[in-house]
């Protein structure tokens, strides 16, 4: 199983590509380490998601029922722009112009763990989306979710 630490800060050059930060690469299992799935994020952000952690999900997604409109919206949604992407021998990743616009990605990213997958986010949204919360308001929002999960393991 695949568990991203860490953060880390790159830029994108020219012709849309940033390196992947070695400490990630490190992280990375030797199988398939060179294959991702690019996709958007849930909020402005992208996810790159290695082929291992990925091809699970894409799995359950199949598995869902076609004959539920909820399900189709669901997939066109979550699977719109999603990109199969190689890293080059130089260990850079391409970002598709389409994806870097959702994002609205420009030069200076920050790559951030998300557990088994990594999320990209513009460096100036990055910030401001902590700008936007407290510690106080960190602290209310941890006690709700672990508070959830440890309700779903009691039930």
């Amino acid at each position: 199983m695949i568990g991203f630490i860490g953060e880390y800060e790159s830029t994108i050059d020219s012709k849309g590509r940033f390196l992947l930060p070695s400490g990630f690469k490190k992280q990375l299992p030797e199988a398939d380490n060179s294959l991702f799935v690019l996709n958007r994020g849930f909020e402005k952000c992208l996810t790159l998601y290695p082929i291992q952690s990925w091809k699970p999900i894409f799995k359950e997604i199949n598995q869902l029922n076609d004959f539920d409109p909820k399900v189709r919206a669901f997939r066109r949604y979550f699977l719109n722009g999603a990109t199969q992407i190689d890293m080059d021998n130089a260990g850079r990743l391409l970002l598709p112009k389409n994806l870097m616009e959702y994002a609205s990605i420009e030069k200076d990213i920050v790559l951030v763990s998300a557990i088994n997958k990594i999320e990209i986010w513009d460096k100036l949204k990055y910030q401001q989306f902590f700008d936007d919360m407290t510690p106080e308001s960190f602290s209310v929002l941890a006690n709700e979710v672990m508070n959830k999960k440890e309700d779903n393991q009691n039930s």
